[in-house]
């Protein structure tokens, strides 16, 4: 057996600032985060202030010598910029920079082909690759031909080219067949939730707020929780009792990001769209994160983008134990707003009162003596309400329960 040496990748940070000199600095800030979690060392950054990205190069010209300089005295081994690049920009950077040239999208994805781990997961994950690869195929004619130019040797690159293409094309179809049927059979998942009446909360926030932690601790999930960015990726759903009678389903999610590619977007919608389709939503903040409103501002935008608006909302201002003092926040756009901590427990029975209110909001509270020839409608509020008392007695069965609105004519 083979022994490969593990090659340790030192990036420079590239970024443009275009009027807002901090959020350059906090969105750079974050993608040191994302390069750490792709497993790179961060050996320095440059940002440059202009109107817009240079249309052929991202940066300018000066810049552009600043950076040659800069990787040739840390040793770098590559660049990481803070957008999405075109074909033209990535080709034009390795050929003036002669090293390896990444972008916030690229990087984002290389993240989650590593996080990825169920068979849903790596088919959405290697769509988003496939499709980001496709968007620039075009334009790179010259560096996939095996020939050079000259008489005899034309069209080489052009008919690679159009190879790659057709063979993305085919893969990429295979790919979202295999999704349909998944898709499929997650809203086959849905209906049996709906047929159950068990309502559905889904925990949605910025990535790394801590919504695997508040899953465990409300759970027992055992799902993988650390400080890397994104360490969900596949939907985890569990019950959760909010009191002796009432049950409801808890689903996490993947979480989101400033600049969320548009691929993993579309590759990652029935994921996603697990917000969309919930009773409740359950917003996890990170209390102890200075860019704390900024995250919130982003996950609320991609809510909307999913059109997942319209349920209850629910903001939990978690990682209160990383604070000096509990802070009580308040979400305007939220229906409660609670201070809790994943880690200590606190403020976690407030966030299932919260939970329970809600969900009775659309029941009704009956208190009915059935006789027992009426026995049938019983097993009817057990299977679709909340049971919270049954008596014999000679006259009948004595009955206090929460019923859905829908069927309370029916008992």
């Amino acid at each position: 057996m083979y022994e490969m040496e593990h090659i340790e990748e030192k990036v420079i940070l590239v970024g443009v600032d275009t009027g807002n000199a901090d959020a350059a600095s906090r969105s750079l800030d974050e993608l040191a985060d994302l390069a750490k979690t792709a497993g790179a060392e961060v050996a320095g950054r440059i940002i440059q202030a202009r109107d817009s990205a240079h249309p052929a190069t991202y940066i300018g010209k000066g810049k552009l010598l600043e950076l040659k300089d800069l990787i040739w005295e840390t040793d770098a081994t590559g660049i990481i910029c803070d957008d999405e690049l075109t074909s033209v920009q990535i080709g034009n950077l390795e050929e003036e920079l002669s090293c390896k040239v990444i972008d916030r999208t690229l990087l984002i994805l290389d993240i989650f082909a590593a996080r990825a781990v169920s068979g849903e997961g790596k088919i959405q994950v290697e769509l988003a690759q496939l499709r980001y690869r496709a968007s620039r195929l075009s334009g790179l004619g010259k560096s996939l031909s095996r020939l050079g130019g000259g008489i005899g040797t034309r069209g080489p690159g052009e008919k690679k080219l159009e190879m790659d293409r057709r063979l993305i094309r085919e893969r990429i179809s295979r790919l979202k067949r295999e999704l349909k049927d998944v898709e499929r059979h997650r809203e086959l998942i849905r209906a049996q939730r709906r047929q159950s009446g068990l309502k559905v909360a889904a925990l949605v926030g910025y990535t790394s707020a801590g919504k695997s932690s508040l899953l465990n601790a409300l759970t027992d999930a055992g799902i993988l929780e650390d400080a890397m960015l994104f360490s969900t990726l596949d939907t985890t759903t569990r019950s959760l009792m909010l009191d002796n009678t009432q049950e409801i389903l808890l689903s996490d999610t993947v979480g989101f990001i400033r600049k969320l590619p548009h691929h993993l977007v579309e590759a990652f919608k029935s994921t996603l769209e697990e917000a969309k389709y919930a009773d409740i939503v359950i917003h996890v903040v990170d209390a102890s994160n200075p860019q704390m409103d900024e995250q919130m501002h982003v996950v609320y935008e991609t809510l909307r983008e999913l059109g997942a608006e319209g349920s209850p909302v629910i903001t939990l201002f978690n990682k209160q134990d990383l604070l000096d003092a509990p802070v009580n926040h308040r979400d305007f756009q939220a229906d409660y707003s609670i201070p809790v901590s994943a880690k200590t427990g606190a403020g976690l029975d407030e966030m299932k009162k919260a939970l329970l209110e809600i969900v009775r909001r659309d029941q009704i509270f009956i208190e009915r003596l059935y006789p027992f020839s009426d026995a049938g409608k019983i097993q009817l509020i057990r299977s679709k309400g909340q049971l919270v008392s049954e008596e014999y007695v000679p006259e009948g069965i004595a009955v206090k329960a929460y019923v859905p609105r829908d069927i309370y004519g029916r008992v």
